[in-house]
């Protein structure tokens, strides 16, 4: 009876880690994408104070996604940003906009090379080892597995995505009838405030998802309506 408890105690923590890991890798993609954002628009300027500004939001965004990127696990993604947030710093304190060039170029090859680290996590490595895997899955007629999540977790992210169904409709109609123009810079500043939510460090989980889920609604209508004609 006791070994029979410590085995669900530790299937009960192997599940929870899991879907926590899943979750923080999604997080850390977001956050890191706004990174690749604000480097890009440093490079984009010519005055060295505004590239600065831009520059300084990077770094700040990287800081806030520390805890997602270690719960996450993914060492490929940890080492790369590190490395880009070093040639960020440096950019900063640069006299020129061709040697802060050269710093950002190198900060974005890193950033672009940390989303396709936590894309394919994956497969270059499980979220935790092969012991705890093993407890998490269970066969279905011996051909498919499928890993058990927490109930309350499938309850929130249920909650979110049904309350998020008239959010999707709207977004739909306004692509479809709305002026680009309009309809862009809308579905922009609500994917822009959705970014701005997941880098807020104590955000709750219902929060996060939801903010997560909001901007990928957005970014497929922003996909749908393109640059509105140019």
């Amino acid at each position: 009876m006791k070994q029979l408890r410590i085995f669900l105690i530790l299937c009960s923590v192997g599940i929870l880690s899991s879907f926590t890991t899943g979750q923080s890798c999604k997080y850390a993609n977001s956050n890191i994408g706004y990174v690749k954002t604000e480097i890009e628009a440093a490079l984009g300027m010519t005055d060295l104070q505004l590239s600065r500004f831009h520059t300084f939001k990077a770094i700040n965004a990287i800081e806030k996604s520390k805890n997602d990127l270690e719960e996450c696990g993914c060492e490929y993604a940890i080492d790369n940003i590190t490395e880009g947030s070093e040639h960020l710093k440096l950019a900063t304190k640069t006299t020129s906009i061709a040697s802060t060039n050269i710093l950002l170029n190198k900060a974005l090859k890193e950033t672009i090379a940390t989303l396709e680290s936590l894309n394919e996590h994956d497969s270059h490595g499980s979220n935790y080892g092969n012991d705890v895997l093993s407890l998490n899955t269970v066969n279905l007629n011996n051909e498919s597995k499928s890993t058990y999540e927490p109930p309350s977790e499938i309850l929130l992210r249920k909650k979110v995505d049904s309350s998020l169904v008239n959010y999707r409709k709207s977004l739909e109609n306004m692509v479809k009838t709305v002026n680009c123009t309009e309809a862009r810079a809308f579905a922009n500043r609500v994917y822009e405030h959705c970014e701005q939510q997941l880098l807020k460090p104590n955000l709750s989980e219902g929060k996060k998802y939801y903010n997560l889920k909001t901007k990928e609604i957005t970014k497929k209508a922003l996909d749908q309506l393109g640059e509105c004609g140019k």
